[in-house]
């Protein structure tokens, strides 16, 4: 993945609805809303060091979830197929439309567009 925090947001999507609603609040806080763990613990009456430990263990409990299920692998290599299914899509159609003028030809990419667009969904 590309980086801490983007990994952190993508685990956060996929599984904070497991998490506590602590964890959600401090998670949310701290990665969504920019706050530091000073600000988070003046908030909350805790201290800092207690926001840490809620934020690593939501941390730690999303990345077991991810190990187990890959569910955000797979849809990461997903999304790199349907790319490349979107830029064949456009190779055929650009051919189509310079050498064959095919309606047939544009039916079926319109068609494999489609899926493409109903699997991102």
């Amino acid at each position: 993945m590309k980086n801490q925090t983007y990994r952190m947001t993508m685990l956060y999507d996929f599984y904070g609805e497991l998490l506590t609603e602590r964890q959600r609040e401090f998670f949310d806080l701290y990665y969504n809303d920019d706050l530091s763990l000073s600000e988070i613990a003046e908030n909350a009456g805790i201290s800092r060091q207690g926001v840490r430990d809620v934020i690593v263990r939501a941390e730690a409990q999303m990345q077991e979830i991810e190990d187990k299920t890959g569910l955000i692998r797979r849809f990461e290599q997903m999304r790199g197929h349907l790319n490349a299914i979107q830029a064949a899509v456009e190779g055929i159609r650009s051919l189509n439309n310079r050498l064959y003028e095919d309606p047939r030809l544009r039916d079926l990419t319109d068609q494999i567009e489609r899926e493409a667009a109903a699997l991102r969904e």
